[in-house]
C-alpha cells in the first residue's frame, strides 16, 4: 500500500501533501498544464503539414485545388461523427487514459501519410488521423477544468486552447522538411514526437472531477481518493445530458461565432502558402515559412493580450472577456480582408500579423467562458459541442475556397468568400454577453450545494 501511494505520488498532477487550498491558483502545479499543451501542440503540427507540403503532393500526383480543398473537407467531416460521442466517454471514463492511446493512434496515422505509396491512402490517412485528433479535445478541456480554479483558468485554457491555431508550426515544418527532404519526411520524421507524447501523457493522473468547482464556490472538500459519482450524475443519459449542455446559451452563441471565425481561418491560412507561391511567386519553403511564422507570432501575442485584458475586465464590466473576444474577432476579420487587398508582399504580411494578433484574443477569453457556464460533469460534452462546430468550420473553409478558385481562376478571390462570414461570427460572440454572467453564477451555485 505504501508504495502503491508512492507511485501515485510520482505521477504527474498529485495534489500537494497537505490537501488542497481553497486559496492556492495552481494546487496541482503547471505539470498537467505542460503535458496537455504538448498534447495540443503535437495535435496541430500534425494536421497542419498538409498545408506545407501541399504545393509539393499537387505537383507529384497532379489533383485539383477542388480535390486539394476537400481533404481537410472529408476530415473533418470524420472528425465531426466521434466529437459528442468523445464528449460522453469523457465525462465518464479516464480521460488520461483516453488521451494516451489517441495520441499513439495520431503518431501512426501520420507514420501512414508519409509512406502512402498513392493518393487514395493519403487522403484515408488524413481523414483517420482528424478523426482520431477530434477525441482528444472534450478530454483535455475537461481535465484543465479539475486541475485549474477560476484564477488561473483563463490562463491555462488561452495557452492550451491557442494550440488549435498555432497550425503555422506544422506549416513552417511542412515547407522546410518539403523542400530539403521531400513531403513524405515532414509526417514521417513527425510521428516520433507523436509517439514520445503518448508516453508522456500515461503518466498523467486522473483528477477527481468537481473538486475544484467546490473549492471555488467556498465548499472546500479535504483531499481523499477520487469517490464515485453521484446516483443522479451516473444515471444521467448522453440525450438528456447534451440537451442540458445546449440549453447553455453562452455556449451556443460562443461556440457558433467562434466556428464561424474558424471557417475563415481554416479557409484562409490552409491556401495562404500556396497563394504566395503562385501569386507572389515564393519558393514553396519560403512562403511556408512566411505564412506558418506569421500564424505563430500573431496567435501568440493575441493570446498573451486578450489573456491580460481579460484579467482585467472580469469582474468589472458585464461579460467583460466576451466583450475582447468578440471584438477581436470582428476587428481582426475585418483587417484580414484589407490584408488580401494588399499588391506589396510586405504590406500584406504586416497587415496579416496585425490581424491574427486581434483576432487571437478571442482564444482565452471565449474558452474560459465556457468553461465556466458549465457544469463539471458535463464539460467533457460541453466541448465537445464546442468542437463539433469547430470542426465544421474547418471542414468546409479550405473546400470553399478550393471550388471558388477552380471556377474563378483566382485563388485570391476565393479568399474574400469567407470574410463577411468572420465579422459577423464576431457579433455572435459579443451576443454572448448577455447570459453569461447569470449561467456562470448558476455553475457555481449548484457545486455549492452539491
Amino acid at each position: 500500500m505504501v508504495k502503491a501511494v508512492a507511485r501515485e505520488r510520482r505521477r504527474l498532477g498529485s495534489p500537494p501533501p497537505g490537501g488542497i487550498s481553497p486559496t492556492d491558483p495552481n494546487p496541482f502545479g503547471w505539470g498537467p498544464f505542460i503535458v496537455l499543451f504538448v498534447v495540443g501542440m503535437v495535435d496541430r503540427i500534425e494536421a497542419n503539414l498538409l498545408s506545407g507540403v501541399l504545393p509539393l503532393v499537387q505537383a507529384e500526383w497532379g489533383f485539383s485545388d477542388t480535390a486539394a480543398g476537400s481533404i481537410p473537407t472529408a476530415a473533418a467531416l470524420a472528425a465531426t461523427l466521434v466529437a459528442l460521442p468523445a464528449g460522453y466517454l469523457a465525462d465518464r471514463y479516464n480521460r488520461t487514459r483516453i488521451l494516451g492511446i489517441v495520441v499513439l493512434c495520431w503518431a501512426l496515422a501520420t507514420l501512414g501519410t508519409g509512406l502512402a505509396a498513392g493518393f487514395a491512402v493519403f487522403y484515408l490517412m488524413r481523414v483517420l488521423l482528424a478523426a482520431a485528433e477530434n477525441i482528444d479535445n472534450p478530454a483535455v478541456s475537461s481535465l484543465l477544468a479539475d486541475f485549474y480554479p477560476a484564477a488561473t483558468r483563463m490562463q491555462v485554457y488561452g495557452w492550451t486552447r491557442m494550440t488549435s491555431y498555432l497550425g503555422g508550426v506544422g506549416t513552417l515544418l511542412g515547407g522546410v522538411i518539403g523542400q530539403a527532404f521531400g513531403w513524405r519526411a515532414a509526417f514521417v520524421l513527425m510521428a516520433i514526437p507523436g509517439a514520445l507524447t503518448a508516453l508522456l501523457v500515461w503518466r498523467l493522473r486522473e483528477p477527481e472531477r468537481g473538486q475544484i468547482d467546490k473549492i471555488m464556490a467556498a465548499a472546500p472538500v479535504p483531499r481523499q481518493d477520487p469517490a464515485p459519482p453521484r446516483e443522479a450524475e451516473a444515471k444521467l443519459l448522453f440525450w438528456p445530458q447534451l440537451r442540458q449542455v445546449l440549453a447553455t446559451r453562452t455556449l451556443v452563441l460562443v461556440s457558433v461565432g467562434v466556428s464561424i471565425l474558424t471557417l475563415g481561418l481554416g479557409g484562409v491560412y490552409y491556401w495562404l502558402p500556396s497563394l504566395m507561391v503562385r501569386v507572389l511567386g515564393m519558393q514553396t519553403g519560403v512562403a511556408s515559412s512566411i505564412s506558418g511564422g506569421v500564424t505563430i507570432v500573431g496567435v501568440l501575442a493575441g493570446t498573451l493580450i486578450g489573456t491580460h485584458f481579460g484579467k482585467r475586465v472580469h469582474g468589472r464590466v458585464k461579460g467583460g472577456r466576451l466583450l475582447i473576444g468578440g471584438s477581436g474577432i470582428t476587428v481582426g476579420s475585418a483587417l484580414l480582408g484589407v490584408a488580401l487587398l494588399m499588391n506589396s508582399p510586405v504590406a500584406m504580411v504586416t497587415l496579416i500579423l496585425l490581424a491574427v494578433t486581434i483576432s487571437a484574443t478571442a482564444i482565452p477569453t471565449c474558452t474560459a467562458c465556457i468553461a465556466d457556464v458549465v457544469a463539471a460533469r458535463s464539460r467533457g460534452v460541453g466541448f465537445a459541442v464546442l468542437q463539433l462546430l469547430l470542426t465544421i468550420g474547418v471542414a468546409f473553409g479550405p473546400l470553399i475556397i478550393g471550388m471558388t478558385s477552380d471556377a474563378t481562376g483566382s485563388l485570391l478571390m476565393a479568399m474574400y468568400a469567407l470574410i463577411v462570414p468572420m465579422i459577423l461570427g464576431g457579433l455572435v460572440v459579443l451576443a454572448a454577453r448577455a447570459p453569461y454572467e447569470r449561467e456562470a453564477a448558476r455553475v457555481l451555485d449548484d457545486a455549492r450545494h452539491s
